[in-house]
């Protein structure tokens, strides 16, 4: 896989920028605000235009967002126009999203595109339509796994974001917004990103290679051990490793490695592991109609009656009635 390449060429952007946003079905709102309000606020702080965005939908019309509300946009987007960044904002069914016109479309508007940017969901596109070919990438963890093996010319990485040339791809909500700060700073210098990031009351900005750590960390992050330990279970959700193979390899004991998460988590590693798998477990039941066996296989558990047993002890429902359940809400 190829090395880190030449960094973001911002020097090339010179204001007013010009930003399309274009909003596929399936975001989420919040995605869709922390791609804009950054430059929002970049252009009150500075007092003049430095950023010219307008959200565009492929067609057009308004796309509905995952709770169900629709993105108002300012129009189709003319795949030929040029613009200094296009930005993709996608979520939900991003996977699913074959199309040819639609890959076709992305491809061209991208063409024309001085920084072409994937937000959450939005790198699926970028790598259908071959943009993102030796190149490193980012997407959403509950992804991480079908995206590696979709795409095996991707070198994709378990951060936040990536920057790579031409191309940033971003994992979810949160990073896009700590990857807009970073773009403002790029653009405009150090003291107007941190007044970007303050007036959000948003003092935690965060780099682009760190790992995509689940909230219910808390603090957790702060020890690299206890990260670097999650980071592993995040990636070896269909090929479990052993407690102590993890040990291994943050340099501690078992037995340092179960105090640790016992301190910060309150949990065995091995009860947060089998957590990491149920959840994903319980997404795949409720969002995708994969049989019980693939499930299970994808998630790391021998058998399709070892992973029933251990989602309905963990739910209290078994993974059938879940997703009846799910399907008639």
């Amino acid at each position: 896989m190829p090395q880190n390449k030449a960094p973001l060429a911002t020097p090339d952007l010179q204001p007013p920028i010009s930003v399309e946003l274009l909003v596929l079905p399936g975001c989420s709102l919040l995605t869709a605000s922390s791609a804009v309000e950054p430059l929002r606020a970049a252009n009150r702080q500075a007092g003049r235009m430095v950023f010219n965005w307008r959200f565009v939908s492929v067609d057009g019309t308004n796309p509905v967002t995952s709770s169900g509300i629709a993105w108002p946009v300012s129009a189709k987007q003319d795949a030929s126009s040029r613009c200094d960044v296009l930005a993709i904002i996608a979520g939900f069914g991003a996977a699913e999203m074959t199309d040819r016109r639609l890959i076709a479309h992305i491809y061209r508007a991208a063409r024309h595109a001085s920084l072409v940017i994937g937000i959450e969901s939005g790198a699926w596109l970028l790598a259908r339509s071959g943009l993102l070919d030796e190149h490193r990438a980012a997407t959403h963890w509950e992804d991480f796994e079908d995206f590696a093996t979709a795409f095996p010319n991707v070198d994709l990485r378990p951060d936040r974001y990536v920057i790579d040339g031409r191309y940033i791809t971003t994992s979810g909500a949160s990073p896009t917004f700590d990857m807009m700060v970073e773009l403002v700073r790029r653009v405009l210098g150090h003291p107007a990103a941190l007044d970007v990031a303050t007036s959000f009351v948003h003092d935690d900005l965060r780099a682009a290679g760190d790992a995509q750590v689940n909230a219910t960390l808390g603090d957790a992050r702060h020890d690299p051990r206890l990260v670097r330990a999650i980071r592993i279970m995040e990636t070896h959700i269909d090929a479990p490793v052993s407690i102590a193979a993890i040990a291994r390899r943050v340099s501690m004991s078992v037995r340092g490695l179960e105090q640790l998460f016992a301190r910060q988590l309150g949990q065995t590693p091995g009860a947060y592991f089998l957590s990491l798998r149920l959840a994903a477990a319980r997404r795949l039941v409720n969002d995708t109609r994969l049989s019980m066996t693939d499930i299970a296989s994808r998630t790391g558990f021998s058998s399709q009656s070892s992973f029933s047993r251990a989602f309905s002890r963990q739910s209290g429902r078994s993974p059938s009635v879940s997703r009846k359940r799910s399907s008639s809400a």
